[in-house]
């Protein structure tokens, strides 16, 4: 039987693709991809990539982006990764807290995405 095998890409779209260039590489620190297709950013991202897009639909009809969507993002450490993103004057969601996946925080990007990061535990 056909399946599904897992999440392969994770993209958002934004109304300004130049200030979520800027957000996601000055202020989270992403690396954007060597190549990216037309009117979006995709991001050196493991193991999944991640990108930002041109919008195919009307974003202004909806108040909340990615309502009922997580989007987790692992990091080295998510109590210093908040520290910076407080420094940078980034909305945060909720304070790190222990979780199910080890230590984690949620912010919101420029566009009103909450983002989730979690430290990931090196085995």
């Amino acid at each position: 039987m056909p399946h599904l095998i897992g999440p392969d890409f994770i993209g958002i779209q934004v109304e300004d693709i130049e200030v979520a260039r800027t957000f996601y590489t000055g202020v989270v620190g992403l690396q954007p991809a060597r190549t990216s297709p037309p009117g979006a950013v995709v991001f050196d991202t493991k193991p999944v990539p991640f990108a930002v897009r041109t919008p195919v639909v009307n974003l202004p009809a909806t108040d909340k982006l990615g309502w009922g969507i997580a989007i987790w993002f692992g990091c080295d450490d998510a109590d210093a990764l908040h520290d910076h993103l407080v420094n940078q004057g980034v909305e945060i969601e909720f304070a790190p807290k222990d979780g199910p996946f080890g230590r984690y925080f949620a912010f919101r990007d420029p566009f009103g995405y909450s983002i989730t990061a979690h430290t990931v535990v090196k085995s």
